[in-house]
């Protein structure tokens, strides 16, 4: 059954056991005026489950689902195919049932998938060691900034300005409550990532510099530059990778310099599910920073006789060690979707991460060379991995946007919504491409983008 109701026999007996006359009592220490003495305003009354679920599928058939349109969204959440294998291997019972990895004797599932994920996550970021996974990579980033602090024993954090606005707010959130002063900025609307504008924010109380990698608006930064920087004046440099994907095709951030690397996962393994569940993913260059590192780490041993096993090595947080030497309070790692991630992974193999990657490239190639034809958009990048900024001439992208979504084309992300106020930004439209999309997609997306923008430069002298 899905539904078990109280009958309102169980109702009195519950209320009877803990001295109730009636659920009104339980409430008596609410003040009258804070309490309802009727419907609320507008809210219809209870209705059949039948009536609901008709009611909620008429309200999502409304919705532009992603398979049902050309798709261009991207901005830290990507739409990959994600092949009907991975789903039936994560259901199985070894991997889906055993939910923590304390008990070793009876987890060696998890354990074990949990290790690959680690020596995965390890090689795709170019690190020495990589954490059982984190919640989400915005959180994941802020988990960095911390243990750089706690490292470098400095309380100063460095943005980069085309760090991922929704990453940049997580950081000063939790900075909040540690004390810790961030310094960020707005992104520069050129054609190259300022990395000198950056640097010069580096100095002597600086404990890291955060740089995304690719950046917010797509391109592509030589990131041992700020490396460089950042080690002359004793600080660490975090990168932050929101598309595992484009690590196919260019350099890891370990092999940059980046002393501790984390990013979204989701790309790989996890579809877009409404914005979460997701995956954060933690690595570090230097295995003497392990025991600094948020989260679980599972290893690898022997059993009594000589057999290999896995288990739970190294758990740096409240729930095992005192809290006052916990290096955070997370709580979880996120094992389903890392268990997706490292099936998929396992089903590319590097060959294939390389071909996907290639793909992925390809295809925004031909949607950057075929938007530049288009009156009044203007290609911003110079390099790019499957994501790129165009500028618009006449109308706010935002506009834009939604004029392309009435059209049936989900044909990008503004970033003025990401940074509303910055007027600089109003006009920029975030385009992402992967090997979901078809050169019909980019025609599509061409043509109505022409369409919008000319019926917008039509309307301009009548105003």
């Amino acid at each position: 059954m899905r539904y078990l109701p109280l009958t309102d026999t169980d109702r009195a007996d519950m209320l009877a056991k803990i001295g109730a006359s009636s659920i009104d009592d339980l409430f008596v220490d609410v003040p009258a005026v804070a309490q309802l003495d009727g419907p609320i305003h507008d809210l219809p009354m209870h209705a059949s489950e039948m009536a609901v679920e008709r009611h909620m599928k008429s309200r999502a058939g409304k919705n532009l689902a992603a398979g049902d349109a050309p798709f261009f969204l991207g901005a830290g959440a990507y739409r990959h195919h994600v092949p009907a294998s991975v789903d039936t291997v994560i259901q199985r019972g070894e991997f889906l049932t055993a939910y923590t990895p304390y008990q070793p004797e009876i987890a060696q599932g998890t354990l074990q998938m949990l290790f690959e994920f680690q020596t995965q996550v390890a090689r795709l970021y170019g690190c020495a060691v990589a954490n059982a996974s984190l919640y989400d990579g915005s959180t994941a980033c802020w988990e960095a900034v911390a243990m750089a602090t706690r490292l470098t024993r400095r309380k100063r954090a460095v943005l980069s300005g085309a760090l991922h606005p929704h990453y940049a707010q997580v950081v000063k959130t939790m900075a909040q409550f540690t004390g810790d002063d961030i310094a960020d900025a707005q992104p520069a609307i050129q054609t190259e990532p300022d990395l000198e504008g950056l640097i010069s924010r580096i100095d002597e109380e600086t404990a890291c510099v955060v740089v995304q990698y690719p950046d917010i608006l797509g391109r592509i930064s030589d990131l041992s530059k700020v490396a460089e920087a950042a080690h002359a004046k004793g600080a660490l440099l975090v990168a932050v990778n929101t598309e595992p994907v484009a690590l196919g095709a260019i350099k890891s951030p370990g092999e940059l310099g980046a002393d501790i690397v984390v990013g979204e996962g989701q790309s790989i393994g996890v579809g877009l599910q409404f914005g979460g569940p997701y995956l954060g993913l933690f690595a570090v260059r230097d295995p003497k920073h392990v025991r600094q590192m948020p989260g679980r780490l599972c290893g690898e041993t022997t059993d009594a006789e000589g057999k290999r096993g896995f288990v739970l090595t190294l758990s740096t947080r409240e729930q095992h060690i005192r809290r006052e030497k916990a290096t955070s309070n997370i709580c979880t790692n996120s094992g389903l979707c890392a268990l997706a991630f490292s099936v998929h992974m396992t089903l590319l193999g590097e060959k294939g991460i390389r071909e996907l990657a290639a793909e992925n490239h390809r295809l925004a190639c031909l949607t950057a060379d075929r938007l530049e034809r288009v009156p009044g958009v203007t290609l911003l990048n110079n390099a790019f991995f499957n994501e790129f900024t165009v500028m618009l001439d006449g109308k706010p992208a935002r506009e834009v946007v939604r004029d392309l979504a009435d059209r049936g084309v989900l044909g990008g992300v503004s970033l003025g919504r990401l940074y509303p106020g910055v007027q600089a930004l109003e006009n920029a439209l975030l385009v992402a491409v992967t090997e979901t999309t078809t050169e019909e997609d980019i025609d599509r997306l061409a043509t109505e983008l022409h369409d919008v923008l000319a019926a917008a430069q039509a309307k301009e002298p009548a105003q």
